[in-house]
């Protein structure tokens, strides 16, 4: 018999120690781990982690085999953790309903248990006992089932084992916008059962997604039905929310030890290498001590101060746990690990000096992790006084099994009886490794041999959509649908993937289908889905960005391959193509666009270069006999959509003259909500009076009781304000129809509106209670209405009509319209296609209002500004407006906006949209939300609906019809100047169209916002229109473009006239965006934390607060937020908001200040920084009662710059120095950064 060698004598002791502290607890039934011998409770996660140290020695056996003996225990140890695996699989299993009622719900209700019992498998607490929802346990097992499959452990055993993985995948691939309990199963820190969305989960989420991506679960055995698929796009927005978090955890949580199995071993997660440096800086500054980790800041588990009787705490016992949270050394093993990963021996030693220590010896020689360290009782004044000056007590299990397993994994490393690589052979520790520069591959396809030739006109050469044959071209939609066959299986009951959506890595790749190879469009291109893409400057647009993010996100092997068609509908209304289309398809063929390498050829070049999947999972066995036929109804709906159908909307006739004495005209634009706020009755009186307007109305010859009178009948829902006759009101623009396809004609409102206020509102009314209480509707008869609409080419009538059957009837209702049968619906949809062929981006809006229509990336959308510590409203307050607090399945976030839109379902679309630009802003641009926590969407259309008025000087309604008519390109622009910052005008340029549609109008208006150079142009615009008439009678085309490269020098009055305002609209957007100084919330702390509380209007701030939370907190941040958002009015809160930063600076610089006890009423400094104004500046009292503004505030006051010696911060010292009795407060200047 040969002598062991030193080597293997240590690994002896390593298998003893093994068998000692972790296999001794495994069951041999199930093979799971209880904690201890005496509870059976298995948790998930740590059953993986504890499972690690048996995988390594069995590897390291397997490697260093002196004798055949050797190999024999690498086959025992192997066999334990594949029964571990297949025991936590099976627990799995047998809960499989919940996991498919998990991917349509992602309720905590229905997930999978977080622990099972040991000795059964079985579920060992209630759904609503726990907090089981813990997606970074599935992650981790779904990570080490990959890892092991591929280091050549078999664990799966058949087919139906594999369906089940698959739906795993499905289950996890919505971490990033699925709140879950955490790794330490809390939630919200408090412990009240409130999920978060954490970094730590969707971390190891990402992780197993690209993990478990085309691994074979059979191993070398395995064939194309074994095979588990995981889109890419679903890692890829995992890693887009995680790099935004870090090193954040959660809004409860601002850092957290259990990041750092994160951004090193196991899941290696981040690329990024300064985030992953600033994340473990930020846990060694703020959690690391003298035993271990501290879990996170104010963790009270098991310290000296808190209650055993109950789990959860109340907010204001978290600071009693400051500065002696527990200490967790198993941590240490975590940095020991990321040492070595990471090769650096210094960190190694390190953590291996301070963990020897605080590691329990036995009396038999054996090593044990324990649990944690706590400081004594009678020692926890000292410790608060001091951190990390008392000596700490072991409490907890004395034996950590989940520590304990990576005490040893990282001593069979650092002993070099195993590498790093063997634990990782899917090399993710490889993930910050520099790429080689990503060449994205562009091909662009002409729809027919028309637009091919048209396309050779301006000097490109494409193929058509027949020419790339035998390569079949299809929308994403189709690949959605083929992936959607994806781990069905009947016997099990599971119905494959939920998600309706595929992402842009996902069609950049060519697909292998039956021999057959298949190609997709962008989900972005489809016309068929939101009626974005129906603007071609927006398409091109995102095309640009989205080559960026093709190149920067691309991790697969071979080249993206961006496949786009160019189809009549891209046509403008001159049969051309658009110049900003020609140009980016230029721009293309130079070989760089917007920074990116790009390469434009034709489809056969590129197969070769391109990444190419199988979709192997589309089977021909009996089992999935239904599936090709499946496949080919797919593609049949597909080519029966391309093909046009019968319009039954006549193009060719007359409008029909009932429709100007309709009650149902102008149906649609009374179902918006945006209304005139009742707040500035004087400035409509006014405007009204110097138009010379007859309000019509049985009353007092006296225009204030007529007013009064009109608008208490308004608020009745009996009328609405009085229109202002014109000769030019019944001129109705219409689309006129000849034997080509129909060309382009202005759009009309079919109403005029009165002239009021630029701020909104939301109505008094809900537009349906008045649609089902107004008599005048109830003499329509609808079939009249359908022979009237059949003779109609006005698209205001057919629009107005339409809605009124869609309402009344129902969208399933049979209008039988020129005989033939078309539901209510089907005409909806024949509207909508018809408006966006003539870019009528009002009733487009309407249209697919009314169709329930959803923007794909909704929710990716939500979940972007979510979790870059933003909130959310939607719908227009204060009536409607609906706060989201944390990501939203896709349908859910679409049925909210809808409802707090209510019948305004224009604005509901309009909100979708903003929402899409809000989350590209942020993931490009920021800066552009720095210190703003709340986005409100309905107060952000109101703000551009005012821009609007003001620019234009016309009414709030007309200002929302011209906004709802900007196309998706201008809105988007429009926003990126609100939110910059930027001053902008509307400039206008004369377009010139074809005499045969413009016949009837001598001229059209294209709008472009440029950055505010003269108000010379919009003036002149502004005074012609004046003399012409209301602006919504030629509802003028817009469009947003970069502003000019010189500008004329402004007259002294247009300068003057620009100044004066500039602060107080200012004020009023910021506050309308709700934006505060950088640092605003801590210092809101630290004055909070010095005084007892800050009286802020109505409400009130305690000083307890401070003990609930830190200063980092999101959670503080939102507080602090809900009061401010009390305030009506936008320019007030941010008189309120420099009220705070000057009371701020005085309690940072002054400490001699005492502010103990006193309550700081932030309302009573501002009213009195408002006398200190008017009493300095001697304004007269007839000036100050013509000058008052919101809140009894002098609007000269709120037009005045925040800094210098006269500005408004200088003020609310003075006054604040008042409040507080301080001294002189005569000669204080103020200046803010």
């Amino acid at each position: 018999m040969r002598n062991r060698s030193n080597s293997g004598v240590r690994l002896d002791y390593f298998q003893r120690l093994i068998n000692k502290t972790i296999l001794k607890f495994q069951n041999p039934i199930t093979g799971l781990f209880g904690t201890t011998e005496h509870d059976s409770h298995a948790w998930v996660r740590d059953n993986v982690y504890t499972i690690m140290a048996v995988w390594g020695i069995a590897l390291a056996y397997r490697k260093n085999a002196d004798l055949d003996e050797d190999l024999a225990k690498a086959y025992e140890l192997e066999q334990s953790v594949v029964k571990l695996m297949r025991g936590l699989l099976r627990c799995m299993m047998l809960q499989v309903d919940k996991l498919e009622k998990f991917k349509k719900t992602q309720s905590t209700k229905d997930c999978l248990h977080a622990k099972y019992s040991s000795q059964t498998g079985k579920t060992v607490v209630g759904d609503s006992e726990w907090g089981h929802l813990q997606i970074d346990a599935t992650s981790l097992f779904i990570l080490y089932l990959a890892q092991m499959t591929a280091a050549g452990l078999q664990i799966i055993y058949t087919l139906d084992e594999v369906a089940f993985v698959q739906n795993l995948v499905f289950y996890i691939e919505t971490a990033y916008r699925t709140p879950d309990y955490g790794v330490w199963e809390r939630g919200d820190k408090t412990n009240h059962g409130l999920p978060e969305l954490n970094s730590s989960s969707i971390g190891m989420a990402k992780a197993a997604l690209e993990a478990i991506n085309e691994v074979d679960l059979f191993g070398a055995r395995g064939g194309p039905a074994s095979v588990i698929h995981a889109l890419p796009d679903e890692a890829q927005q995992c890693q887009a929310i995680l790099h935004s978090m870090l090193p954040r955890e959660s809004n409860s949580k601002e850092i957290d030890a259990a990041l750092i199995s994160v951004i090193s071993f196991p899941a290696f997660a981040v690329d990024d290498i300064e985030i992953i440096k600033k994340t473990r800086q930020e846990i060694e500054d703020k959690l690391m001590g003298n035993y271990g980790c501290r879990r996170f800041l104010r963790d009270g588990y098991k310290t000296a101060r808190e209650d055993p009787n109950r789990l959860h705490y109340e907010p204001w016992e978290l600071l009693a746990f400051e500065k002696i949270e527990n200490q967790w050394p198993m941590f240490y093993a975590f940095f020991i690990l990321d040492g070595l990963y990471r090769g650096d021996t210094e960190s190694v030693e390190k953590y291996k000096a301070l963990l020897d220590p605080v590691i329990t010896r036995t009396d038999d020689g054996n090593l044990y992790m324990p649990e944690m360290y706590s400081v004594p009782k009678d020692k926890v004044d000292m410790e608060i006084r001091s951190r990390d000056s008392q000596k700490r007590e072991r409490t907890g299990k004395m034996l950590h099994l989940w520590g304990q397993s990576l005490f040893i994994l990282g001593r069979l490393i650092d002993e070099k009886f195993i590498s790093p690589g063997e634990l990782d052979p899917l090399n993710r520790r490889l993930i910050t490794e520099p790429r080689p520069d990503v060449v994205v591959q562009v091909v662009v396809i002409a729809e027919d041999i028309m637009m091919q030739s048209l396309m050779a006109e301006q000097g490109i050469a494409v193929q058509t959509v027949s020419q790339v044959a035998p390569i079949q071209i299809y929308p994403a939609r189709v690949l959605s649908q083929i992936y959607s066959l994806l781990g069905k299986n009947k016997s099990m009951g599971l119905t494959g993937r939920p998600s309706s959506e595929i992402g842009l890595l996902a069609t950049s790749k060519l697909y292998i289908l039956q021999d057959q190879i298949l190609a997709f469009i962008p989900q972005f291109i489809d016309q068929h889905q939101f009626y974005l893409a129906l603007d071609i400057d927006f398409l091109v647009d995102t095309m640009k960005n989205t080559m960026e993010d093709l190149a920067r996100n691309w991790r697969m092997m071979g080249r993206p391959t961006f496949v786009c068609t160019i189809n009549t509908s891209m046509l403008d209304h001159n049969q051309k193509l658009p110049s900003s289309l020609v140009g980016t398809i230029k721009k293309l063929q130079s070989g760089y666009i917007a920074g990116t390498r790009v390469h434009l050829g034709d489809m056969g070049d590129f197969v070769s270069t391109s990444c190419i999947t199988k979709l192997s999972f589309v089977n021909t066995d009996t089992q999935y006999a239904g599936q090709d036929s499946q496949i080919s109804d797919f593609l049949g709906d597909v080519l029966k959509k391309a093909c046009p159908r019968p319009r039954l909307l006549s193009l060719g006739k007359k409008a029909s003259r009932s429709y100007r004495h309709s009650s149902i005209r102008g149906i649609v634009r009374r179902s918006r909500s945006i209304a005139v706020n009742a707040e500035d009755i004087p400035a409509l009186h006014a405007q009204l009076q110097q138009r010379g307007v007859n309000l019509g109305l049985t009353s007092p010859n006296s225009p204030g009781p007529a007013l009064s009178f009109a608008l208490r009948k308004l608020e009745k829902g009996e009328t609405t304000l009085p229109r202002i006759n014109t000769s030019e009101e019944l001129a109705h623009p219409h689309l006129k129809g000849n034997g080509r396809s129909p060309m382009c004609t202005p759009n009309r409102s079919p109403v005029q509106s009165p002239m009021g206020s630029p701020k909104a509102q939301h109505r008094l009314w809900p537009f349906m209670d008045k649609f089902n209480n107004d008599s005048s509707y109830n003499n329509v008869d609808v079939h009249e209405l359908v022979d009237q609409l059949s003779q109609s080419e006005n698209l205001n009538e057919q629009a107005d009509i339409i809605h009124y059957l869609y309402i009344k009837q129902g969208p399933n209702w049979d209008t039988e319209v020129d005989g033939k049968s078309c539901t209510v619906r089907e005409l909806l949809v024949e509207l909508y296609e018809k408006a966006g062929h003539w870019k009528q981006w009002w009733l487009v809006r309407h249209a697919a209002g009314m169709l329930k229509k959803r923007v794909e990336d909704l929710a990716l959308a939500a979940t972007d500004l979510l979790v870059r510590q933003k909130q959310l409203s939607v719908g227009l307050p204060p009536d409607r407006e609906k706060i989201i607090t944390g990501p939203l399945p896709p349908d859910e976030l679409a049925a909210i906006i809808y409802e707090s839109c209510g019948d305004d379902l224009s604005t509901a679309s309009l909100t979708q949209e903003i929402l899409i630009y809000l989350a590209m802003f942020i993931r490009t641009e920021p800066k552009l939300f720095k210190e703003m926590l709340r986005m409100r969407v309905g107060l952000i259309i109101q703000v551009m609906a005012s821009e609007m008025s003001r620019l234009f000087k016309c009414s709030g309604e007309d200002a929302s019809d011209h906004l709802l008519n900007l196309s998706p390109y201008e809105l988007k622009m429009m926003l990126h100047h609100i939110l910059s910052g930027k001053e902008f005008v509307i400039t206008t340029e004369k377009v010139s169209c074809d005499s045969e549609v413009m016949n009837e109008y001598d001229d059209e208006y294209k709008f472009s916002v440029v950055s505010k150079q003269s108000r010379q142009e919009t003036s002149a615009f502004a005074s012609k229109l004046s003399r012409k008439g209301p602006l919504n009678q030629k509802m003028p085309s817009v469009t947003v473009q970069s502003p000019p490269s010189a500008a004329g020098k402004p007259e002294i009055e247009d300068e003057m006239e620009d100044r004066q305002g500039q602060w107080l609209r200012r004020r009023r957007l910021d506050g309308a965006l709700n934006r505060v100084p950088v640092g605003f919330y801590t210092q809101v702390w630290k004055v909070l934390e010095k005084c007892h509380g800050l009286s802020i209007g109505s409400h009130f701030l305690p000083h307890s607060l401070t003990r609930e939370m830190t200063s980092g907190e999101f959670k503080f941040a939102l507080q602090v937020e809900r009061v401010l958002n009390m305030i009506p009015q936008p320019e007030y809160r941010q008189l309120m908001v420099e009220a705070l930063m000057v009371t701020t600076l005085l309690v940072e610089g002054d400490c001699r200040i005492n502010l103990s006890g006193q309550v700081l009423n932030v309302d009573k400094i501002v009213q009195q920084a408002n006398s200190i104004f008017i009493k300095e500046q001697n304004i007269s009292s007839e000036v100050v009662n013509h000058s008052t503004g919101s809140a009894g505030i002098c609007l000269h006051l709120y037009d005045t710059a925040p800094s210098g010696r006269y500005g408004t911060m200088s003020y609310l010292a003075r006054a604040l120095a008042v409040f507080m009795n301080i001294g002189d407060h005569q000669n204080l200047e103020c200046n803010i950064s």
